[in-house]
């Protein structure tokens, strides 16, 4: 039995794809740890033109599949893999024993291509070069990692070849030699390989350009790849490329990937996507179409615990930087109507009294406004925003909140040039009332 596309329901709350707007951004490695979903991404620079750039690998988070934090960069071609030339592509990571081992496609100065490793105790980094040198190099790219349940970890990578390699314990050397494996049919590049109910599934790029994302089985995490499988997704989506991520995240299925849908958009400038899909009951994947609404919510965001304002399920005219005091925040751009979404925020029944929001600006007079439902919405507080003192001058402001009550998306809009760093809403105290019989 074939499975199925998860089927849209009236009133769910569902992601925006693409799920991140404040850059283009490719290659989507979702990895499941300590039950959050991390999502490693390359980046495309906005300059590139004729062929990819890319300098450099980014990190994001989600507990709820729609609303996505920004940890911003992890590693970088300048920073962590200095024998690298150029080409920061698309990269997959795996935890052992404590550390973070993320695999690097990069190229080097030959022209070739190689795979390098790089590490951390932490996984939004900072990655350290785990070798100083590739842990492969025979031009091919999109590494793909699994550890089976017996302890023995895989490497897979393509392009124009399928091989893969058996990592020893500690993930930075292998065991034998490189082994070539018969290509599935179609197989392009972009090998993603895991482990379900005792299946092994190797899901890839396919047939050629543009491209397809398609699957084959095993009953061996070495193959051969000839079980049961077929087209994910169809070549579509205004980019010739497609990266796939296929995890199990609290009960749901999620498929990762990415297209050109943002503006200016395209095979140079993509974005990453999701959608959500159920497995049919002998395990097969469905056909799957690129969607502007993408997976379900899964729970709802708590709005009474300090949140990152790059926490974002859709923007328009802001972008992240660094944040003095922590990893990111956000800025507005020269785009007019600047707004940031937050999907499925639950104010509960007593709703909230006040907000605190943490600010910094060169100049005054700018305003913060909060909206339930839309950028028009019900304004349930608005923040004024003078001078700190400077671009990176963090003050927390207080401000009273009315009528945010129950779960609604909400909405940040800009007006003024300032720093947003993160939001806090503090509970209305439930009164109880005395009555005489």
């Amino acid at each position: 039995m074939a499975g199925t596309r998860a089927t849209p329901n009236i009133g769910r709350t569902v992601a925006d794809n693409p799920i991140i707007q404040t850059i283009y951004t490719a290659d989507p490695a979702p990895y499941v740890y300590n039950d959050t979903i991390w999502l490693f991404a390359d980046h495309d620079e906005d300059s590139a033109s004729s062929f990819f750039l890319m300098k450099e690998w980014r990190i994001y988070s989600s507990t709820d599949v729609v609303n996505w934090q920004d940890w911003g960069t992890i590693a970088s071609l300048a920073s962590t893999f200095k024998w690298a030339s150029d080409r920061a592509w698309a990269p997959q990571a795996i935890e052992r024993n404590g550390v973070i081992y993320m695999y690097c496609p990069v190229q080097l100065s030959s022209g070739a291509m190689a795979i390098g490793v790089a590490t951390s105790k932490s996984i939004t980094g900072p990655y350290v070069d785990a070798l100083g040198k590739p842990l492969v190099q025979n031009n091919n790219i999109d590494p793909t990692v699994f550890i089976d349940d017996d302890g023995q970890a895989y490497m897979y990578w393509a392009n124009p070849g399928l091989y893969y390699i058996k990592l020893n314990k500690d993930m930075i050397s292998y065991s034998g030699s490189i082994v070539s494996v018969s290509k599935p049919g179609g197989l392009t590049e972009a090998p993603w390989l895991y482990k379900r109910n005792g299946k092994y599934y190797l899901a890839y790029a396919s047939n050629g350009i543009p491209e397809s994302i398609s699957y084959s089985t095993a009953t061996s995490p070495t193959g051969p790849w000839t079980g049961k499988g077929g087209t994910i997704m169809a070549a579509s989506g205004g980019s010739f490329t497609n990266h796939e991520g296929i995890i199990d995240y609290k009960s749901h299925s999620l498929f990762f990937y990415h297209n050109g849908a943002l503006p200016g958009g395209g095979g140079y400038h993509r974005s990453i996507c999701i959608e959500d899909f159920t497995y049919g009951s002998d395990g097969s994947i469905p056909t799957l179409k690129m969607t502007t609404t993408g997976a379900v919510q899964i729970g709802s965001l708590d709005p009474y615990v300090q949140t990152s304002a790059t926490t974002i399920a859709f923007s328009s005219g802001v972008k992240t930087e660094k944040y003095s005091e922590g990893f990111m925040d956000v800025t507005k751009t020269n785009t007019n109507g600047a707004y940031i979404k937050v999907k499925g925020v639950d104010f509960g029944s007593t709703g909230a009294a006040s907000l605190s929001v943490r600010v910094a600006s060169s100049s005054g007079s700018g305003k913060l406004i909060a909206s339930l439902g839309s950028k028009t919405g019900t304004v349930i507080a608005t923040c004024s925003v003078a001078s700190t003192g400077g671009t990176q001058k963090w003050e927390t402001l207080n401000c009273p909140v009315t009528g945010a009550k129950g779960k609604n998306d909400l909405y940040w809009t800009f007006s003024g040039n300032f720093g947003f760093a993160w939001w806090r809403f503090t509970k209305a105290v439930s009164v109880a009332r005395d009555f005489e019989a």
